[in-house]
């Protein structure tokens, strides 16, 4: 008998918080490492929002248990945040309040997901999207868009993807971890061929004010309203108003398939904590001027990093148009010696980056593009220069 279940023995590992863990813990031990893993935003949350939470913490209400699916003022305050932000018309009854972004993917694909349904997944890709599908009983079907087409997928690339079994479409602009954003026009394509195909689409925002140059953010059901009864979209408050550690997403969708997700979470986790609760309703009902502080940050430091990276014989890097990763190519470096050592793939590679030049990155395996690698640049100027700097060094 097995001691653990096939399910869950199955799961494989985040590579991103492995390659951030390792990271921190040679930097516990003394050593000088600069981790482009995972991608968390260097700016502490804004102060209104602690302020926000410091006094939740004081009012018992806040000590007790709360409905599964949301405080209801965050609930409204996130309908109409939607609105504000991406001009999506929802109620505050089609939401489901989160533990972080993660619970928001792993509850949709859960309710939308019977054994054997196929779910076309765009790559390069989030490394929780596969497993959260398979865990729902899913088949992930990847369907692999390379920086000779900016990273996006084209219609006729989904459509070769699609059998009798294919279910739900995955769409997530901008993209984690290339950095590539759909046109609005490429959504509204996407969107009608979904439509056309009685596709269910499960679409990731996450990164929706994270946006730079002439791109523009562009949300699926209001692209093609029709879509509006079978899409869902997930979102939090992690990378916009720096709060990973706070741990509030959300999934908006109809109001059936977000009342059997409820229905899940009350049986998993419960409510989300009050407090971190009461810190997202400050963060989304507030004024988005810390938010454009950030992204003018990110900006600079995108175009650093790409500088820097393209400076590297062997590398080549695409310019990100959101979120904040770099994702270029470094199969101009494998096969080479480095020192005395050689790596035939992006994993030896990155380990060799590792303990050789103390810089941490995620490599395209675990992205399900081999190759590659990514490259966070929410993470100080300074570092940034650093940790590319000892890159060009080290492979020189």
């Amino acid at each position: 008998m097995n001691r653990l279940s096939r399910r869950i023995a199955a799961v494989a590992p985040s590579a991103t918080l492995a390659i951030d863990a390792k990271a921190k813990a040679m930097v516990a031990a003394g050593e000088d490492v600069v981790g482009f893993g995972a991608g968390e935003p260097d700016f502490p949350t804004p102060d209104a929002i602690v302020e926000a939470a410091v006094v939740a913490c004081r009012d018992a209400k806040n000590h007790r248990y709360t409905p599964t699916s949301g405080l209801p003022e965050l609930r409204e305050a996130l309908a109409v945040k939607t609105k504000r932000d991406s001009n999506y018309d929802v109620t505050a009854a089609q939401v489901l309040v989160t533990n972080g972004g993660k619970q928001a993917v792993y509850n949709a694909f859960a309710t939308l997901c019977d054994p054997g349904d196929e779910v076309i997944v765009p790559a390069p890709y989030w490394t929780t999207y596969p497993e959260a599908i398979q865990l729902a009983g899913g088949v992930p079907v990847a369907v692999l868009a390379d920086e000779t087409q900016g990273f996006r997928q084209t219609v006729d690339q989904l459509e070769a993807a699609r059998t009798d079994k294919t279910k739900v479409l995955l769409f997530v602009s901008p993209n984690n971890p290339t950095g590539a954003v759909q046109t609005p026009d490429e959504v509204k394509a996407i969107g009608e061929w979904a439509l056309a195909n009685d596709l269910w689409v499960v679409t990731d925002e996450i990164y929706e004010h994270l946006v730079y140059g002439d791109a523009k953010f562009a949300s699926l059901p209001v692209q093609v309203p029709e879509m509006a009864d079978r899409t869902v979209v997930l979102n939090g408050v992690a990378k916009t108003y720096a709060m990973t550690g706070w741990r509030v997403g959300w999934m908006i969708g109809p109001k059936d398939v977000v009342d059997a997700a409820t229905n899940l979470q009350s049986h998993a986790t419960s409510n989300v904590g009050n407090v971190a609760q009461r810190a997202a309703l400050a963060a989304v009902s507030g004024d988005l001027s810390a938010v454009a502080m950030m992204r003018a940050a990110f900006d600079r430091r995108r175009q650093t990093i790409v500088s820097m990276l393209n400076e590297i014989p062997g590398v080549t890097c695409p310019t990100p148009e959101g979120a904040f990763y770099a994702y270029p190519s470094l199969k101009g470096l494998l096969g080479r010696d480095i020192g005395g050592r050689t790596a035939n793939d992006t994993l030896e590679l990155a380990a060799i980056a590792l303990e050789e030049a103390k810089v941490a990155f995620v490599p395209g395996e675990a992205f399900g593009s081999p190759g590659y690698g990514r490259f966070s640049y929410a993470l100080s100027d300074e570092a940034i220069v650093d940790g590319i700097t000892r890159l060009q060094k080290l492979f020189a």
